[in-house]
């Protein structure tokens, strides 16, 4: 009987060292407003994409005849001008036809000479009443025959010496040889397709990007917006370009729909190379010198435990007065309005004066995640709420007596 005493008096003096722990040694948790002012700055909403460095014009240099390349006169990378000798194809059968069709020619021309001498023969003859009217509308037909065999065969004449000049591969731009896909010996043959010997780009100082654009996003894209891109080889360079054009063919791969989209980018100390992969960042709207505050101070909603430390005042959430106002508040020093195509939205954030926590009804324009523009709605000296940090001091730390029943913790190096 004793025993069980004993242990109901233990039990109960814990119990109320316990209690006692929990009393004097209460944390207090109070709480700090993290809080930031508006301030001017720049801001855009984008698009990213991927795409493909290209020249702005190139040129594939094919040949119209069939033959073997007997010389090469350029190679990759050389710069060529326009009318500048590229390649030349084995003249000899070429040559050969010209001079064929030559003596065809003047066999031609001598056969209507006779022709011509034995019209003018049994014309002379008819009107003297010689010959038969038979006789003479054979010898005029066969001087007509003789005219167009003339004819016809200069015609082949100067097909036989077009096809010669073919022979000669010339450049038809001034530029830079990309790509040489002949080499001297090489048998080309141009019955079905026109072969390319060679691609020229024009003017490797202006490359384009081919840029491959998501539709949910092409909708944003539109010709003149800013762009910007890096490339592997050139990882701290950040190139700019300017969208030109918004091809309305989709390419689909995997199910995903993608638009091409070209960009237009100076290439001045020549970094940028054909086929280089662009990481691009399209910029759909942009605003200059305008209002920002963070896009946590959008998400922000004071709770209840803050109301031990602060006056929370009340969220009115009927129609403010004056919000057709035309001078926005805030934003009185600067020219820089936001475009017409931006849709204005309205929000509430906190502004914090001194133990008081106000609404404040503000209207938004560009958001890129990280801030958000201030049409209307605070100024410059507000500190805005954008978070909370909880402090939990407790009343050991700040020196008060520990409770005698809970165990200490060992010093280092005492004795036990």
């Amino acid at each position: 009987m004793k025993k069980s005493k004993l242990i109901i008096i233990i039990i109960g003096v814990l119990l109320i060292g316990c209690i006692g722990y929990f009393i004097f040694h209460k944390e207090d948790n109070k709480v700090e407003l993290i809080t930031e002012k508006p301030h001017y700055g720049d801001i855009a909403t984008s698009v990213t994409a991927t795409g493909k460095i290209q020249p702005v014009d190139t040129v594939a240099v094919g040949t119209q005849v069939s033959g073997t390349i007997q010389k090469v006169f350029v190679d990759f990378n050389s710069v060529v001008k326009k009318g500048q000798l590229l390649a030349q194809i084995d003249q000899s059968l070429f040559i050969a036809q010209v001079q064929q069709i030559t003596a065809n020619l003047q066999l031609a021309k001598n056969n209507l000479g006779y022709q011509q001498s034995n019209f003018n023969r049994q014309s002379e003859l008819y009107k003297a009443g010689g010959i038969s009217r038979a006789d003479f509308e054979t010898a005029k037909n066969l001087y007509d025959v003789a005219k167009d065999n003339v004819n016809s065969v200069t015609a082949q004449l100067s097909s036989a010496k077009k096809n010669l000049s073919f022979t000669n591969i010339f450049s038809p731009i001034d530029g830079t040889v990309l790509s040489r896909k002949v080499s001297e010996g090489q048998t080309v043959a141009a019955s079905l397709n026109t072969p390319t010997l060679f691609s020229i780009a024009r003017d490797l100082t202006k490359m384009q990007v081919q840029a491959s654009v998501d539709e949910a996003d092409v909708g944003n894209v539109k010709a003149g917006e800013t762009a910007t891109f890096t490339v592997d080889a050139f990882p701290d360079d950040v190139f700019k370009g300017t969208v030109i054009e918004v091809r309305l063919q989709p390419a689909i791969s995997s199910n995903v729909v993608t638009y091409t989209t070209i960009i237009n980018a100076p290439n001045v100390d020549l970094k940028l190379k054909p086929g280089m992969t662009a990481n691009i960042i399209i910029y759909t709207n942009e605003v200059k010198k305008t209002l920002l505050i963070s896009a946590k101070a959008i998400a922000f909603q004071p709770d209840s435990t803050l109301g031990k430390q602060y006056k929370i005042r009340k969220l009115f959430l009927g129609n403010r007065k004056g919000k057709n106002k035309n001078k926005h508040e805030g934003n009185s020093k600067s020219n820089n309005k936001s475009p017409d195509t931006i849709d204005h939205k309205k929000a509430i954030v906190w502004k914090k004066e001194g133990d008081s926590i106000i609404p404040k009804h503000i209207r938004i324009g560009l958001d890129d995640d990280i801030n958000v523009q201030v049409v209307e709605g605070i100024k410059e000296k507000d500190e805005i709420i954008t978070g909370v940090n909880a402090l939990n001091q407790s009343k050991e730390s700040k020196g008060t007596n520990s409770s005698p029943f809970m165990p200490k913790r060992g010093g280092g190096g005492g004795k036990r």
